[in-house]
């Protein structure tokens, strides 16, 4: 949910489509189930009132009405086909923009453009494919931890959460990954629920005011940005820190390629630009690809058989060896396994925009000014493309049956000309975290269900444990 009113009329649609209103409180209107489960709000709405749903949220004078939009032809629209009449301009994005900066995440417009251009050749497909060797240092340094794990369990969702913060800080960094780390692990949890709190409020205090929530988030924010601040320094000053062997691609960490980015007019980032990157990359870079990682595991921990093929593929192409980029075509079942998980749980389970100007999508007219909500959660949820949604079924994702389905049936990376950046790094980075996991150890859940909420990604809200054994070769 986002906060803040929305103009535009009520339920106002084509001539004779009233867009269907979710009912709720005569007060609050939908506001307590948004806030108690969102996702579970989102699906109830598509199951009662289809593809497009008005929710309406807040007490009366603070009331914001949401435009759920969960069709695939939908996502298209606003991602894709009509890309510039939506914007992220609604209350949630600007949260996010004032507290992990205005990063290619959070920036619009020209800022948006000019800063792609800069970024987009450090995530070639070639440069990316270099930053293998980093993920396997990592993922080997957490398999070694394993040996140690009390009665065998592990927490797969803490576990996965550690190991791609490492793995993203030690391509970012270099050899100033421990500090960053520690750092992330203290201050990115107190910003985070500062940001969701503000976001899903109907009004807020001014963020200067000295209230106690206030000072926590100002006193988070400065000890990570101070972090921050002090490595893009030292990369900036001539004879800096060195990036750590193997940390990335072509022997550079991706901060020292920032720093060194420029357009053609000789143009670069400043040192509050390169902080603003940084922290949106360790925010998206992380979170998302632990997500999938974390119940790609749990899902086959719960389903030996789809776990054993799974083994079975990646001790077959791999042998004993460390696998590389080149690997990741060579894993097809891992990378079903890998897809479906993220269909289940999309790490982006609801995606955000504001209406530039009204706009016809499904039949029915969506107001200027509106608050629109995409729900990768129900779209990978509809029936008519996914049957049976709610089971694991990674033959879904064979190439015949992914060309089957319309292209925004799964969106888990957004599309249009704002797709994920990292997209290919995410994919890179969790078949060989999977693919040396699962060669290493044997996975039983303990916990078989695991529940979540939508907070900036998706998020568990309870352990996702998981009995491990050692493979014997």
């Amino acid at each position: 949910m986002t906060a803040g009113t929305t103009a535009g009329t009520g339920n106002t649609g084509r001539a004779g489509t009233e867009i269907p209103v979710l009912e709720g409180l005569p007060l609050l209107g939908s506001l307590l189930d948004l806030k108690g489960d969102s996702l579970g709000t989102y699906l109830r709405a598509r199951r009662r009132h289809g593809d497009v749903v008005r929710i309406s949220a807040g007490p009366p004078g603070l009331r914001a009405d949401l435009y759920c939009l969960f069709s695939a032809e939908g996502a298209q629209q606003v991602l894709a086909a009509r890309a510039a009449g939506f914007r992220k301009d609604n209350a949630f994005y600007q949260e996010v923009r004032e507290s992990f900066g205005n990063g290619l995440l959070t920036s619009q417009d020209e800022d948006y453009l000019r800063q792609r251009r800069l970024v987009q050749p450090l995530f070639t497909r070639k440069r990316v494919d270099g930053y293998a060797g980093a993920v396997a240092a990592e993922t080997a340094s957490t398999l070694a931890a394993w040996e140690e794990a009390r009665d065998g369990i592990v927490d797969v969702g803490a576990e996965m959460t550690h190991l791609a913060l490492r793995a993203v800080a030690r391509i970012l960094f270099g050899t100033d990954v421990d500090a960053t780390v520690d750092v992330v692990d203290r201050c990115f949890p107190v910003i985070t629920e500062y940001v969701l709190r503000r976001g899903y409020s109907p009004a807020n205090v001014p963020r200067g005011w000295p209230t106690p929530g206030n000072r926590r988030a100002a006193a988070a924010m400065d000890e990570l940005y101070g972090v921050c601040d002090g490595i893009i320094a030292g990369r900036r000053r001539p004879g800096g820190t060195e990036p750590a062997a193997g940390g990335a691609a072509e022997g550079e960490d991706l901060l020292t390629l920032l720093a060194a980015a420029g357009g053609a007019d000789g143009s670069g980032f400043d040192a509050a630009e390169l902080r603003d990157q940084v922290l949106i990359f360790l925010l998206a870079g992380h979170e998302t690809t632990a997500t999938s990682l974390a119940f790609a595991l749990h899902l086959l921990a719960r389903h030996p058989e789809e776990q054993a093929r799974a083994r079975e593929e990646v001790s077959r192409v791999l042998g004993s060896r460390t696998p590389v980029a080149a690997d990741l075509d060579r894993l097809p079942y891992l990378t079903q396994v890998l897809k479906e998980a993220m269909r289940l749980y999309p790490a982006a389970p609801v995606i955000g925009r504001k209406a530039v100007a009204a706009t016809e999508v499904g039949g029915h007219l969506i107001p200027a000014g509106a608050d629109v909500i995409l729900a990768p959660w129900v779209t990978h949820r509809d029936p008519r493309h996914w049957p049976d949604p709610d089971r694991f079924d990674p033959a879904r994702f064979t190439p015949e049956a992914e060309a089957a389905r319309p292209r925004y049936a799964w969106f888990p990376f957004g599309g249009g000309p704002r797709a994920c950046i990292g997209q290919h790094f995410s994919m890179l980075e969790s078949v060989i975290v999977l693919a040396m996991v699962l060669r290493a150890y044997t996975f039983e859940a303990v916990d078989t269900e695991v529940p979540v909420d939508a907070g900036i990604t998706l998020r568990t809200t309870g352990p996702a444990r998981c009995r491990i054994r050692r493979v014997r070769p």
